[in-house]
């Protein structure tokens, strides 16, 4: 009987040492992993992790093979002899009540400690980044620059970013598992994290995500972050304070991150300004989502598109402005939507879900609910079905006057 359970038994065995085994191989690349050493967070946080799992494995083997060994060693046999009755072993209590507190306080020591380190003030000269959570985006302001865009943020290596986190509506969590550190946004509370990206790091561009659960878009929240060198920064920062290049003013004077000693010469400011290269985006940072079946626009009327009749008909006499600002035109100053001034400087648009180019920019300011559940930016092409309203647009703007308005956010470097 015993052998027919053993054999029943070995299949089940042998298919969870499969995978066990599986869930052990590698894999060259992990682009969205918390466990490295990219900041002084992650680090922190990777040191502990690594601690827990010493002293867990070590529990979890001694634990396992005295199971085994009292198994096997005290199993009932065919015509044995009765168990002997225990009624205590004061020796045994006091070591399996004492080695578990020593591995206890091995454990709780650091992490109190990193406790602490994470959760202390961010220190002395740290650039100051507001974050703030919306349904469904993120809206970036550096407040001693004078700078404001949405989803995507840059930060210098090897200075040290203080994020304030507040939300505007629901709660929300902050979350660039590569820069480490993970922090809810929560209605009528200020939350911060800080974090120094390594000063090692190159140019490179990370995912980051809304990892609370905040409703129908939830995970169409993303992040863009870009820790960049601080004379690329500068030249970031000095562009983004300006008004929209589309209807330039003198660019107000604006402090910048000052280069660090020895850095290369400040990266080129054109009139575009500097941002992060396109052809240098690693491909899991670049939206892959596919524009939804059925919404229909003719790419053609796109190289015909008219920038200034787009700012005039159809930004501002069109709607946009009522939820948009763009610094530099009159009037635009809402800040229901995203910060608009600089869009065509950013890589990604709607909470990051798509690639910012012209025909996805077209197809989403005709039907931007059709392309992303439950946003709040109405539907504005003409003849479009808006699902949440559950109603056809009878006015709103026709492809052309779209393209116009394509042409105008285009030009908005």
């Amino acid at each position: 009987m015993p052998k027919l359970r053993l054999r029943a038994a070995a299949p089940a065995a042998l298919l969870a040492v499969a995978l066990l085994a599986l869930s052990a191989c590698g894999f060259t690349e992990y682009p969205n992993s918390t466990f490295n050493h990219t900041t002084d967070f992650n680090t922190s946080i990777d040191n502990i992790f690594q601690t827990l799992v010493f002293w867990g494995t070590i529990v979890f083997v001694v634990v396992e093979v005295a199971l085994i060994v009292t198994i096997i060693k005290f199993r009932k046999r065919p015509g044995g002899p009765e168990a002997k009755q225990i009624h205590g072993n004061a020796a045994l209590e006091i070591t399996w009540t004492a080695i578990p507190a020593i591995i206890l306080v091995l454990i709780a020591v650091p992490s109190a400690r990193t406790i602490f380190e994470t959760q202390k003030p961010a220190p002395a000269g740290a650039l100051k980044v507001q974050v703030i959570g919306h349904q469904w985006w993120w809206e970036f302001r550096y407040p001693e620059l004078g700078i404001v865009t949405a989803n995507e943020v840059y930060v210098p290596v090897g200075r040290t970013v203080s994020f304030e986190l507040t939300t505007k509506d629901v709660l929300h969590s902050f979350w660039i598992p590569q820069m480490g550190g993970k922090r809810d946004l929560i209605t009528n509370k200020t939350n911060y994290l800080w974090f120094t990206p390594s000063d090692t790091l190159e140019t490179m561009a990370w995912n980051g995500f809304c990892t609370e659960y905040c409703g129908a878009s939830h995970a169409n929240m993303r992040i863009r972050l870009y820790t960049v060198q601080p004379a690329e920064f500068e030249a970031w920062a000095r562009h983004q304070a300006r008004d929209a290049v589309f209807n330039p003013a003198a660019a107000p004077a604006v402090p910048v991150v000052p280069a660090a000693a020895g850095a290369p010469p400040a990266a080129a400011d054109t009139a575009a300004g500097w941002m992060y290269p396109a052809e240098k985006l690693p491909a899991h940072v670049v939206p892959q989502t596919p524009i939804p079946a059925g919404l229909a626009y003719d790419d053609a009327l796109l190289a015909g598109g008219d920038a200034a009749r787009g700012a005039q008909q159809g930004f501002l006499m069109g709607g946009c402005i009522g939820c948009h600002a763009v610094r530099g035109v009159p009037g635009a100053v809402s800040n229901i939507g995203p910060d608009l001034t600089h869009i065509a400087s950013r890589h990604t648009i709607a909470g990051g879900l798509y690639r910012n180019d012209g025909p996805t920019l077209a197809r989403w300011i005709k039907n931007a609910r059709h392309m992303k559940p439950g946003s709040i930016m109405y539907t504005i092409g003409r003849g479009e079905y808006d699902p949440i309203l559950k109603t056809t647009q009878q006015a709103g703007l026709d492809d052309r006057q779209i393209a116009d308005v394509v042409a105008y956010l285009m030009a908005l470097k």
